[in-house]
């Protein structure tokens, strides 16, 4: 698969270079961006992505650049104009929408991520790219481990298993600091969800709020692995922040454990808040991807090796959630 040249293992780009963030206009990207930028300084942190988003603050608040992850000549010039030496590298097509569209889904999840891989070997880059726990498929046991067999169902499934093993070629053969955790479903309020199976559990709290009422495309017994985006973002800080020689093994994909509830649970939570908040559940094809996928991971290989923990469980994800809303 890869021509092999000996090179030094996780090489750290050199200080004071900037960060570019592709997919910076969804869910995780606005996040991340906003944390970068108080962490490095605004100018320090390129935004990008596909579209622009009218009156989204990035589009004036700092660096953007319109710009495909297909388009390797374009990404060239960012990473080389702008004096690029860490990627994130966001931008996807999630579960929902890349089992609408397929081809779609493997070509923008395998090309974007080749193309990163290919700027972070030729200009001497670190890279993050996310994994999902979509790369578990039926097979896997429902308390997931990290190394529990990848045989996913879903076209979104399959390109993050893709992407976990590219990741892991162009480290050995080429030096490559590619890291990456599988997220579980993220819930947050500053961005909306972007076409995911587990969008079931942002959209509710935007139903409640504006409706009172809600109708959840999945059963209310379905229990998923969730995290609340302050943890996503803090679990994907930490890692990058993780000296190389504390990671093993599973640098490309770590499991990482929030919160499991069902949709029911999560429903009931939001009705002790809301009064007269109330839920339907009418599953749709989404229920099959959602079957598909553990009801929780272990993650004791993210904890022994960076330390990883949790600080959200539900109760005080529902707070956030419906204080941020009510803010926005």
């Amino acid at each position: 698969m890869f021509k092999c040249r000996l090179m030094p293992a996780s090489r750290m780009a050199p200080p004071g270079r900037r960060i570019l963030v592709t997919g910076a206009l969804g869910q995780i990207g606005t996040d991340l961006v906003e944390e970068l930028r108080a962490r490095h300084g605004t100018a320090s942190v390129i935004a990008s992505d596909v579209r622009e988003v009218p009156g989204h603050p990035f589009l004036e608040d700092g660096p953007f650049r319109l710009l495909s992850v297909l388009d390797g000549d374009g990404m060239d010039a960012v990473v080389r104009e702008g004096g690029v030496g860490t990627i994130y590298h966001l931008a996807a097509i999630l579960s929902a929408t890349g089992e609408k569209n397929p081809n779609l889904c493997r070509r923008v999840n395998v090309g974007g991520i080749t193309n990163v891989l290919e700027m972070a070997m030729k200009h001497d880059l670190r890279v993050y790219a996310p994994s999902s726990i979509a790369v578990f498929g039926p097979d896997a046991p429902k308390l997931s481990t990290q190394d529990s067999p990848l045989n996913p169902t879903t076209t979104y499934g399959e390109t993050k298993c893709t992407g976990e093993a590219l990741a892991r070629g162009y480290l050995d053969c080429f030096g490559v600091d590619c890291r990456g955790i599988r997220y579980p479903g993220l819930i947050s309020w500053k961005a909306p969800a972007g076409g995911g199976t587990t969008d079931y559990a942002v959209e509710i709290f935007h139903a409640a709020l504006e409706k009172g009422h809600y109708e959840c495309f999945v059963r209310p017994d379905t229990r998923l692995p969730m995290m609340y985006i302050d943890d996503a973002i803090r679990a994907t800080l930490d890692l990058m922040d993780a000296p190389p020689e504390s990671l093993g093994n599973s640098r490309a994909g770590y499991n990482v454990s929030g919160i499991s509830f069902t949709a029911q649970e999560l429903a009931d939570t939001i009705a002790e808040r809301i009064d007269g908040f109330t839920c339907d559940f009418v599953p749709d094809v989404r229920q099959k991807y959602a079957d598909s996928w553990p009801d929780a991971v272990d993650d004791s290989v993210a904890q022994d090796e960076w330390g990883w923990k949790a600080e959200y469980d539900l109760d005080s994800m529902v707070d956030a959630m419906l204080e941020g809303l009510s803010r926005s």
